[in-house]
């Protein structure tokens, strides 16, 4: 084999140890995984925004960007709940871009996995302790899941990896809801049977031990846009989508419908000011059908401090370096908006 190995890895027992949880944090994941599960059981009839950056590229702006959600969660507690992104991977399986912290505690230096894992932990970890928010990330990588397991609260399998068979496993032994992403195909079919397996008990290999799941319930769908053979996004957030969706899903029976619409990627066709109009749309269509508004339980948003994108090492505060983000000011107001309509 031509495999390199560099450095071994710390285990997930050991880095939890070196960056703990405090009481208190581990008291608000609790409090909020009850929420969000009575969310997707539909004994809550609030929303879930899932909203933040792109990709957590440093963390004083993405502690300052979850800091600012304090005062905001508070005003619209009781119509909406808001669960941070702190997306720490990025899929760059062609070896350009940036992919993340967890591989690039620095985005201008070569990767790092172990100072990554740390990267990723201490930041996950300082938004529950010193905010009370757990916070979602994405399951790139199914093995780095234990590092983080006692603090996320939300979990979601992108449109690259939804037809994996081990982050279906996976996602079936995770107790906080997942959401999985239809495929950049658009085939919301193997999007269903994703959930469906996530639903289900396995038994399987993983981390050099045999393990037995025991399903999530709380496994739904994501709907995120598609691309067509000719790279032009399609969008799959209007009103016949969700109904489509709707009927799809009802006849694979499957425990706790639930659907998160995605604003930005190929729904917006990454213009993320698009990301307003799209929320206001998908709100009316919960309005006209009770259907939708039972299946749709809120949004993921990608926004941060500045409005847009740049460039690696422009190093401009709280811009984002991969896809274009609302700004604070608009995000605040789309909120409120939300609220105001809810």
């Amino acid at each position: 084999m031509s495999l390199i190995l560099e450095k071994n890895m710390p285990t997930p027992d050991e880095i939890k140890e070196q960056i703990p949880l405090t009481a208190e944090g581990a008291a608000a994941k609790a409090q909020r995984d009850k929420e969000l599960a009575d969310i997707f059981t539909g004994k809550d009839d609030r929303l879930v925004l899932i909203i933040g950056p792109c990709s957590a590229d440093r963390e004083d702006a993405v502690m300052d960007y979850i800091t600012r959600l304090i005062p905001v969660q508070k005003d619209v507690q009781d119509k909406i709940l808001i669960v941070p992104r702190i997306y720490t991977n990025k899929p760059r399986t062609t070896g350009d871009g940036y992919k993340g912290i967890a591989s690039q505690p620095d985005p201008n230096a070569q990767p790092d996995m172990v100072k990554g894992l740390e990267s990723v932990r201490r930041l996950h970890v300082r938004a529950v302790n010193e905010t009370g928010f757990t916070c979602a990330d994405e399951m790139l990588y199914p093995d780095n899941l234990t590092y983080l397991d006692d603090v996320l609260s939300y979990i979601a399998v992108g449109a690259r990896s939804v037809e994996n068979q081990q982050h279906r496993l996976v996602a079936s032994g995770i107790d906080v809801p997942v959401g999985m992403k239809n495929p950049t195909s658009g085939d919301i079919s193997v999007m269903l049977n994703s959930i469906t397996a996530a639903q289900h008990v396995h038994t399987f290999a993983f981390r050099q031990w045999q393990v037995t799941t025991t399903g999530n319930p709380l496994a739904h769908a994501i709907m995120r846009g598609s691309v067509d053979q000719y790279g032009r996004n399609i969008a799959n957030y209007h009103y016949e989508d969700l109904m489509n969706l709707y009927e799809a899903y009802a006849k694979k029976g499957l425990q706790n419908m639930a659907c998160i619409v995605d604003t930005n990627h190929s729904n917006s066709g990454k213009k993320y000011l698009e990301q307003i109009r799209i929320a206001n749309e998908v709100l009316a269509s919960r309005k006209h059908s009770a259907e939708i508004r039972n299946m749709v339980k809120g949004f993921m948003i990608e926004s941060y401090i500045e409005d847009g994108t740049q460039k690696i090492g422009e190093g401009v505060y709280g811009k984002s370096i991969t896809d274009p983000c609302l700004g604070w000011n608009k995000t605040v107001g789309m909120i409120y908006d939300i609220a105001r309509q809810l």
